[in-house]
């Protein structure tokens, strides 16, 4: 069951990300509005100038190029660096990754294995998030490393169930997490466009079929998570016999549009497979 109902806050954390992107910021703005971190208690490093200023707008909180400077501030630290860039980033920075901080990752695809093996430590624990943390409504899961405390579990717990649902899971199912709920966003956000698209086609106005469709994204995920239903019954429920819906449930089938979905979480649960293993 999610681990998110009831979580009580926890004290403001010394936390610092290392990556400054897109991930990092929804995060930081999540974790920010939830009261987790406050200014001072938080900071990002990157060698990119535009992810610190993207950052630093986004959130209030200080970014720098400076790795070493970050990580010295930082009690608790977030891998948040793009995969093909992690050995080189933990094989500069190992001497300032001690065992007596917290690794938390959510660099896709790499696995317990490879993160402590390069740290040199286990008290590291992967976590596969998703970028509607910045507005609460986060869906993630996480792994922990051997080393990883009770205690560093409840934290990643409350930090991740402050800014949505968080399941503890066995780390062989954080890639097919990856695929659905890391990815699903981008997956969603395509369903959208294309019923947006499809309300212009009809004769609505751009902006009025696009709240009209993200508003029917939203509730219909709501009934789903509140009411305990079956997609299929609520699905059901819509579809009168000879009516709109039904045409259109139609159409959809025709267009191998389940397939389609699923193939998409599989190819996206595939390539964080494939990640971690290069």
């Amino acid at each position: 069951m999610p681990n998110s109902q009831q979580i009580q806050p926890v004290p403001v954390l010394d936390l610092g990300f290392l990556g400054a992107g897109r991930m990092a910021t929804a995060l930081a703005v999540g974790w920010k509005h939830a009261g987790l971190l406050k200014l001072g208690h938080c900071q990002a490093s990157d060698p990119f100038a535009a992810a610190c200023e993207s950052f630093h707008q986004a959130t209030g909180y200080w970014a720098t190029d400076d790795n070493r400077a970050m990580l010295k501030a930082s009690k608790v630290v977030v891998l948040a660096v793009k995969p093909q860039q992690l050995h080189a980033v933990i094989a500069d920075l190992k001497g300032d990754l001690g065992a007596e901080k917290l690794i938390i990752s959510i660099v896709a695809g790499a696995t317990l294995p490879t993160l402590c093996a390069a740290l040199g430590h286990q008290r590291v624990i992967r976590v596969m998030p998703n970028t509607p943390c910045q507005v609460g409504a986060s869906a993630s899961a996480f792994s922990c490393g051997k080393q990883a405390s009770t205690e560093d579990s409840q934290v990643v717990s409350r930090l991740f169930g402050s800014v949505g649902i968080v399941f503890e899971l066995k780390e062989s199912l954080l890639d097919a997490v990856t695929g659905l709920s890391g990815s699903g966003p981008a997956f969603v956000c395509l369903m959208i466009e294309a019923l947006a698209d499809g309300g212009v086609r009809a004769g609505l106005p751009r902006d009025v079929a696009q709240t009209l469709a993200a508003q029917t994204v939203l509730g219909t995920a709501k009934m789903v998570l509140e009411t305990g239903k079956h997609p299929a019954q609520l699905k059901d429920e819509v579809a009168s016999p000879g009516g709109t819906t039904i045409a259109g449930l139609h159409a959809l089938e025709k267009a191998g549009v389940r397939g389609g979905l699923i193939d998409a979480v599989l190819a996206a649960a595939r390539r964080a497979e494939e990640l971690g293993k290069n």
